[in-house]
């Protein structure tokens, strides 16, 4: 497992003169961010008073922050999730245990390379592999044969083509 702390987004500026704020998430959808009772900023848990999404982002009342003046010194900083507060589903991970592990052949075991980066796409996601040859993988059961984040690696059905 990684680490506890994983980072889900960034304050991109103020909403209205309350003191919320806009936050772009990084998850699959606004809506994942806008579940937390609580958010970590700086490695400081804040509790959230309340959260909506708008558009693509997060609006978020911080408790403490009442006012303009507070909420424009957030503006830019990270927000953190406790991965210990996510109840993922089967088959379900996060990005950032994705990220390093190496890409098998699922037939002869070779390793293909490593996963530099998973692209979040409208159908599914789609991992970017570095190695001998650079691959992009549709993240879906026909060709991600088997994940283990424990052991580091993940299993591909290489078909012709890719």
């Amino acid at each position: 497992m990684g680490k506890r702390f994983l980072e889900a987004g960034i304050i991109v500026n103020t909403h209205g003169i309350s003191g919320e704020v806009r936050i772009q998430p990084w998850a699959d959808s606004p809506d994942f961010l806008a579940n937390f009772d609580r958010l970590y900023i700086d490695g400081k848990p804040v509790k959230v008073m309340s959260a909506r999404t708008h558009k693509s982002t997060v609006i978020v009342a911080f408790d403490n922050i009442t006012d303009i003046d507070s909420a424009i010194k957030l503006k830019n900083k990270i927000v953190s999730i406790d991965r210990d507060e996510v109840p993922l589903e089967e088959g379900q991970y996060f990005v950032a245990d994705l990220v390093g592990l190496s890409a098998l052949d699922a037939e002869t075991g070779a390793n293909l390379g490593v996963i530099v980066d998973v692209l979040q796409r409208p159908a599914n996601n789609v991992y970017v592999i570095k190695g001998e040859r650079d691959l992009l993988v549709a993240a879906v059961p026909d060709f991600v044969i088997e994940t283990n984040i424990d052991a580091g690696y993940v299993r591909i059905r290489v078909i012709e083509g890719m």
